[in-house]
């Protein structure tokens, strides 16, 4: 998939919220690309920015947010600079998005189906009737059972899960070229996490979508993604093929993710846990945000993680990381060295 054009890059991506405390800098130099047909895992801690990074390629954001930056180039085409009108045609169409919460993304005054068919008939001009159907079928596709009489139903008489594939049938009714799922599962019993994760993939395959998956759950990461990108405190710290990322962390941060995770059959007195807090996104840190709770800045007494921002640097093909245990500068030597 590297070695076709990207479906999508993110450059230098800067998504700003002007509040009555200070400037919060939610998305804060975000660089990353999605390939044809692939899924991208986006991870991290909640109020890292992976939200915000979702709804800025999706031009969603609202006020007081406001993009500051960057580009977003979907197919060739900077969507930053692209006029409303056309992004609106955009939106649903080429590019789609699954949201946190399917009860309350759904409109709760109208039926399923009309919610669904809503879609082709704004965007593809289809009569009521034969969108309706469309919608059916959708619903059938994505799993629902009797999908003729859900399609009738309002959410409030379907289940999270339920709920949850109508989402997933609106947005692929336009058979997206890009596909962003805002944690797809959050609040869903482990079931029917199972069965959505898996109708995904199925949907991948069936229609080439790529799919920016954002998850705080590395577990889901690992089963479903081609490569991951770990976010922390608006940024982008570490990014490679996702098993590369569960066999060889080099982030301290992803280290210290990876080793929170239980193993079955690993005996252990306690997990892992990362000292200290999330930054404030109002006032940063001067150098590394990840300083303050970095145990191997400490072991190493690098007095630049404190002075300096790292930068995104490839280390190993295909692996990025933002982190001076690798990266030299003048009158810096990384301690670390990658062969």
């Amino acid at each position: 998939m590297e070695n076709s054009d990207p479906l999508l890059q993110v450059k230098d991506l800067h998504t700003y919220f002007y509040t009555d405390d200070g400037v919060v800098k939610a998305v804060d130099g975000v660089d990353f690309e999605v390939f044809p047909g692939e899924i991208l895992g986006l991870v991290g801690e909640s109020g890292c920015g992976k939200s915000v990074t979702s709804f800025s390629i999706m031009r969603l954001v609202g006020v007081p947010g406001k993009i500051v930056s960057g580009e977003i180039l979907f197919e060739g085409q900077d969507l930053l600079k692209m006029p409303e009108a056309e992004m609106v045609k955009m939106r649903g169409n080429r590019l789609s998005m699954i949201f946190q919460q399917p009860q309350t993304s759904l409109n709760p005054v109208f039926t399923a189906g009309d919610q669904v068919s809503e879609v082709l008939e704004i965007h593809q001009n289809m009569p009521h009737e034969k969108a309706w159907e469309r919608a059916v079928e959708l619903l059938r596709l994505v799993g629902i059972p009797d999908p003729a009489k859900k399609a009738s139903a309002f959410p409030h008489e379907m289940s999270g899960g339920q709920a949850q594939r109508v989402m997933i049938a609106m947005g692929l009714a336009l058979n997206p070229r890009l596909l962003i799922a805002d944690e797809p599962t959050t609040a869903l019993d482990v079931t029917i996490q199972a069965q959505i994760l898996d109708l995904m993939l199925d949907l991948r395959k069936k229609t080439g979508a790529s799919i920016i998956l954002i998850t705080h759950d590395l577990g889901v990461i690992s089963d479903m993604a081609d490569r991951v990108a770990v976010m922390y405190a608006g940024q982008i710290v570490e990014q490679c093929k996702v098993d590369v990322l569960f066999e060889k962390p080099y982030h301290p941060y992803s280290q210290g993710l990876i080793g929170s995770i239980p193993v079955l059959g690993r005996v252990a007195d306690r997990l892992e846990v990362i000292p200290g807090n999330v930054p404030n996104l109002i006032d940063l840190p001067a150098g590394c945000r990840f300083a303050p709770r970095c145990r191997l800045r400490e072991k190493y007494n690098l007095d630049i993680c404190s002075q300096q921002k790292p930068s995104l640097e490839e280390i190993q093909p295909g692996h990025l990381v933002r982190c001076w245990l690798y990266q030299s500068t003048t009158g810096h030597q990384a301690p670390i060295k990658i062969s």
